[in-house]
């Protein structure tokens, strides 16, 4: 059991958070590692209650929410900052800061304290002085992951600086310290060796701006989840990956476990059982449209050992023998999603290389469109196709951003591969004319009422929570839409390019071109529920009322 407190400043120059630099030690995980003060709980932290002012733990075990000893925690990450930084929530007995003097001869104790000569209770007393928990706010709970050979169960709580505290650190367990603005601590988050906890932490300050707004927010939050990271494989070596980052859905599959044997990174050529019978690896075409590279997914196995691949990927003649090499066995079918230039064109070489049959919809426009990819069986809306292996694969329309795009379900997985109907990481570019915004929401509300376990992205890890993520990709475009027409109200008539950074200032301008192919698709869409118009000079103006609604939400 540990505690850690996150300790915050304010300068003219803005929020400042307090980091120490671990000291290096062989057999210390966070050995060199810049972290919050903190360190684990000490039995004569009970002692500490006595001790304590304006928390008792009966309150601190319900915040935190423990049947008791929750204010072992509070004092457990009082007694840690004071040994690594001298800095002591306390309060005279009357309930006024800690004399300056008074301090100084406390700080004095610092050894005996770390030591276990005297405790915190104790040392209280000898000065006169109580410890101050209601200045600490509970803020996160982390555990770290199965596998380790030391492991924590870790409450954070959030303080400001006492007025005229200094820091000095122990030179024992920690060699420097350091304050810092949140965005400068993660742009350098490698270089400072920053662990997943720190890192998440720091994200959420770094939103906050000051340390009254971060005070308020900490104080404000209700239940604090319980997160337990799981340990993956990649460039970093063996690494935390937390419940919100890409790799977490795919890793309950391909290590349930938690042997840490998956991966955090999707390498190009690597290939991936992702379940039984169904194998990924990625085209090597990494960019800014295509994440890590398309995703190109092997289906099979039975009897007879044989398989389909849904997406074979560009014209890349080293993936299709990439793919070739994966296959356990013959394959048999090429599925397609949609006919984007990184999804269809492999077909052709692979379908040569193997004589298999090609599956899917032809391009039903010419931009940017693989219009050479003309299938042996066209598929329609829920044809059901019977695999190599004797399990079926749906066919599942969903156009939108694609108009000849196919989701392919694996029912006796519950199993989707959404092509670039649901993508992971982003949200999919939607390019009329052969993207269309109405179309593109309506598919993502076909794709929810089919309740999937999984998504098979094609582009990124597989995705777990299916309904809740698709939820926010609607709530997003409603977001970006209500934004769209405020913007017209702000500096309408207003042309496509020019309105395209005033609705898109939250991304960077490198992307503003892509950003408005779908500005233009949401513009559309306005235009067709009558709120907005363009000119024969390519003026965008707002026009009647909103008075649609989607799924509840009004625009």
């Amino acid at each position: 059991m540990a505690a850690s407190l996150v300790v915050l400043r304010e300068r003219a120059s803005g929020m400042e958070v307090l980091l120490l630099r671990r000291a290096v030690r062989a057999t210390d995980f966070s050995s060199d590692a810049y972290v919050f003060p903190g360190g684990v709980l000490d039995a004569a932290d009970r002692l500490g209650h006595a001790v304590c002012h304006g928390l008792d733990d009966a309150t601190a075990s319900q915040r935190l929410q423990l049947p008791e000893g929750g204010l072992d925690y509070y004092v457990a990450a009082i007694r840690e900052c004071f040994e690594e930084t001298g800095v002591l929530f306390a309060d005279e007995a009357s309930g006024a800061p800690v004399d300056q003097r008074r301090l100084s001869a406390i700080g004095a104790e610092r050894d005996a304290l770390h030591d276990g000569r005297i405790d915190m209770a104790s040392m209280c007393r000898s000065f006169d002085v109580r410890l101050a928990p209601r200045h600490l706010h509970y803020l996160s709970h982390w555990v770290t992951p199965l596998g380790l050979p030391k492991r924590f169960d870790t409450r954070f709580f959030l303080a400001r600086l006492p007025e005229g505290q200094q820091v000095e650190v122990d030179q024992s367990e920690t060699a420097a310290h350091r304050w810092m603005r949140p965005r400068y601590a993660l742009t350098h988050a490698d270089q400072l060796r920053l662990l997943p906890p720190t890192r998440k932490l720091l994200q959420w300050l770094d939103g906050m701006e000051t340390v009254d707004r971060a005070i308020a927010a900490a104080g404000a939050l209700d239940v604090i989840p319980r997160i337990q990271p799981r340990l993956a494989n990649g460039k970093r070596g063996r690494w935390p990956v937390a419940p919100d980052e890409p790799a977490w859905g795919e890793l309950t599959l391909t290590d349930p476990q938690e042997q840490g044997t998956g991966s955090y990174e999707i390498v190009p050529g690597r290939v991936v059982t992702l379940m039984p019978g169904v194998l990924r690896l990625a085209a090597p075409n990494p960019g800014m449209m295509t994440g890590p590279g398309t995703n190109t997914y092997l289906v099979g196995g039975g009897p007879e050992n044989t398989w389909a691949v849904i997406d074979p990927g560009p014209d890349d003649p080293a993936h299709i023998d990439a793919i070739l090499r994966a296959a356990p066995g013959a394959i048999r079918q090429i599925f397609v999603t949609h006919t984007h230039r990184d999804h269809s064109p492999g077909a052709r070489l692979l379908k040569e290389r193997t004589g298999a049959t090609t599956l899917g919809m032809r391009a039903l426009h010419h931009e940017a469109q693989d219009t050479a990819f003309v299938p042996d069986v066209a598929l329609t809306d829920g044809d059901a196709v019977t695999l190599p292996d004797g399990r079926i694969l749906r066919a599942i329309h969903t156009p939108g951003h694609a108009a000849n795009h196919l989701c392919y379900a694996l029912d006796d997985v519950q199993l989707v591969f959404t092509g670039d109907h649901v993508m992971q990481g982003s949200t999919v570019v939607i390019n009329p004319p052969d993207g269309h915004m109405a179309t593109y929401l309506a598919s993502l509300d076909k794709l929810a009422a089919l309740a999937p376990a999984w998504l098979a992205p094609g582009h990124g890890f597989v995705m777990d929570t299916p309904a809740q993520r698709i939820a926010r990709l609607i709530a997003h475009r409603l977001a970006r839409e209500s934004r769209t027409l405020e913007a017209l109200e702000q500096v309408g008539p207003v042309t496509l390019e020019a309105l395209t950074p005033v609705v898109y200032a939250d991304v960077p301008a490198a992307r503003h071109a892509v950003a408005r192919r779908s500005l233009l698709a949401h513009l559309e869409k306005l235009a067709e529920d009558g709120l907005a118009s363009v000119s024969v000079d390519g003026q965008w103006r707002r026009t009647g009322v909103p008075a649609y609604r989607h799924n509840g939400v009004t625009v």
